[in-house]
């Protein structure tokens, strides 16, 4: 049976599965999400994912949402054992973390601050965008020596981050003045298998989609 992910190809979340099913070369069978008309919240979907939120995948009738649960299956089921997310506790547990800072500070930051502006019209609160700078800071210290975020392999954590950063492009955001943010964002998107199929395509609809949004 097909591995469904429905999905919005602007979507940080969205792209941070896509990068992660090339790495592991897993085929998915791409099911657009119309939010625009409300596709989310027909009874179909609810029955999958009762917080009706992309992306979802379904595998083998076994349906999972948010990104990060998502990733990590995808490793565990698919490929155990792998750099990607690996067995070793501490190793793995590093990884976790990542993952957690990414879902619980940074990406929040970044979404409380920015999606408001984009998609209600709110003017920038400079207090939100202090908090996305303080996450930045905290990512620079993490990476600081590193090559990767959770040490020398490219895992799940790195990922879902620079899905997660690289939607920094579409606002003022500058995180590219942070040195060690900046190197390590080069080289995942050097060395992330199929990065640009997978993040690239849907971070360029993202930055349109803000544009149209900013404009009206």
């Amino acid at each position: 049976m097909p591995v469904d992910l429905y999905y919005v190809p602007g979507s940080a979340p969205c792209r941070a599965v896509l990068l992660t099913a090339r790495a592991l070369n897993i085929n998915l069978n791409l099911k657009l999400v119309d939010l625009h008309h409300g596709e989310h919240l027909k009874e179909d979907f609810i029955k999958l994912n009762p917080q009706h939120t992309v992306p979802t995948l379904v595998d083998e009738g076994f349906a999972v949402c948010e990104s990060r649960a998502i990733i990590t299956y995808l490793v565990n089921k698919y490929a155990r054992g792998s750099a990607l997310y690996p067995d070793e506790p501490k190793a793995r547990a590093l990884v976790d973390q990542r993952l957690y800072f990414d879902i619980g500070t940074l990406y929040a930051r970044f979404a409380d601050y920015f999606y408001p502006q984009v998609f209600a019209g709110a003017p920038e609160d400079k207090e939100k965008l202090a908090k996305v700078e303080d996450a930045l800071k905290i990512l620079d210290i993490f990476l600081e020596g590193q090559k990767y975020v959770a040490g020398p392999n490219l895992t799940v954590a790195d990922l879902s981050l620079v899905a997660g950063v690289s939607s920094m492009e579409a606002s003022e955001i500058d995180f590219k003045k942070y040195a060690n943010v900046k190197k390590w964002y080069e080289v995942v998107k050097a060395t992330a298998p199929g990065y640009q199929e997978a993040n690239e395509k849907g971070l360029e609809a993202f930055k349109s989609l803000v544009t149209s949004l900013i404009k009206k």
